[in-house]
């Protein structure tokens, strides 16, 4: 007599048992284990993205409080009188790009609020015809109210100044009683500009009369925008060496990555030594989580799993926990950074970038370090693994 055959396997059969030994489905019916290992590195994503994004709102206020500076060169000459028209005469003649415009201003002191304290800014004396120019230049879409009168202790300031000192029309911007923002008389606010760039305008003719010293200042605007920067590196190269300065957009961004070099190194480390101490508690999480599943890894390897195998489910299943917490931090981060920016950060015109890519890049070294540690924890658990002994209850 010919032995029956045993009928073959259906496809569907395979797939199913395939299915159920499959990292995912492990992950998913025992989501009460790995739900702390995915919330752990959630945690730290959420920990590390908001201590850089707030530490990088820092510098970003500083280059969009002054990022008006773009769009023009500024040149004061210290004090001397004598030395603007000799300025003048050098930028109408060696300028090194076609000027579009060329402003003389008086200025005097304010200051605005951030998150670090009180930063100074100028409130700028231009007549109306320059006003309106200065205001198309930096994107005004419209003024609430009207322009300065002429002589009159009146200004015009930006929609993020307003929002930055809680001005409205009717507010008092300087006054003789306020050191930090002092004028002889009160000059109040009779224009809201609709622009995005930080700015202060006042009239000409009353800075002459109630601001000293006695000099006019220069700004420079070039024809095309993307002359700019040429402009403003040959100005600085110019004037070195002069009774001048020069105030030019590619200097504050060089100061202020000078200034913050020492604080980024601080930060640097404060993250090298979280991601350390959170990738050796990860280390241990996940030693003891493999220990609670050596009946399993016996059972598996007793049916026909190789240890090659094993190691690679498992660093399989610690790559999709260390996605889901990395994917699921850097969401919840971002949520609770747009929380803080329209409650605290933007009502006064501070400046936070909530999808920082800075702060994306310094949480990357958390999955990858702890995704090592996994993968030499499990490699030596499996290094001497015996499922007999596993299978019979013995201790490993």
């Amino acid at each position: 007599m010919i032995a029956d055959k045993e009928p073959p396997t259906p496809p569907s059969s395979r797939r199913k048992r395939v299915k159920a030994l499959s990292a995912g489905t492990y992950l998913v019916r025992n989501a009460g284990r790995t739900l702390p290992l995915t919330g752990v590195i959630l945690l730290a994503v959420v920990l590390i993205t908001g201590i850089v994004a707030m530490m990088n709102s820092i510098p970003l206020s500083i280059r969009t409080t002054y990022s008006y500076s773009k769009y023009l060169l500024g040149i004061s000459p210290r004090g001397d009188e004598n030395l603007t028209p000799k300025m003048l005469k050098t930028l109408k003649k060696q300028s090194p790009v076609p000027l579009e415009r060329i402003v003389t201003f008086r200025a005097s002191a304010s200051q605005v609020k951030s998150v670090v304290g009180k930063w100074p800014f100028l409130v700028l004396g231009l007549n109306q015809p320059d006003t309106l120019y200065f205001l198309h230049k930096l994107g005004a879409t419209s003024v609430l109210g009207r322009l300065p009168d002429k002589g009159k202790p009146e200004a015009v300031v930006s929609e993020p100044v307003a929002r930055n000192l809680q001005l409205k029309l009717g507010s008092v911007l300087l006054s003789p009683s306020d050191q930090d923002n002092y004028s002889p008389q009160k000059v109040k606010v009779v224009g809201i500009a609709l622009t995005k760039e930080w700015l202060m305008v006042d009239d000409l003719d009353y800075q002459k009369v109630n601001h000293f010293p006695p000099v006019d200042n220069i700004m420079v605007f070039a024809r095309n925008l993307k002359d700019q920067n040429t402009l403003d590196h040959w100005a600085v190269k110019t004037f070195k060496g002069d009774r001048a300065i020069v105030f030019a957009y590619y200097v504050l961004e060089r100061q202020t990555d000078e200034n913050f070099k020492t604080l980024y190194a601080i930060l640097d480390v404060v993250i090298g030594v979280l991601v350390l101490v959170i990738t050796i508690m990860m280390g241990m999480l996940i030693n003891i989580y493999q220990s609670q599943r050596l009946v399993e890894f016996g059972l598996l390897q007793a049916i026909g799993y190789t240890k090659k195998q094993l190691l690679t489910r498992v660093l399989r299943e610690t790559t999709w926990v260390l996605l889901l917490g990395w994917t699921v931090g850097l969401a919840c981060a971002y949520g609770l950074l747009e929380i803080v920016n329209r409650k605290l950060m933007y009502p006064n015109a501070y400046a936070l970038d909530t999808l920082d890519p800075i702060a994306i890049r310094y949480t990357v070294p958390v999955p990858i370090s702890i995704l090592v540690v996994a993968a030499l924890t499990v490699w030596l658990r499996f290094r001497k693994f015996d499922p007999v002994g596993v299978v019979e209850r013995r201790l490993v």
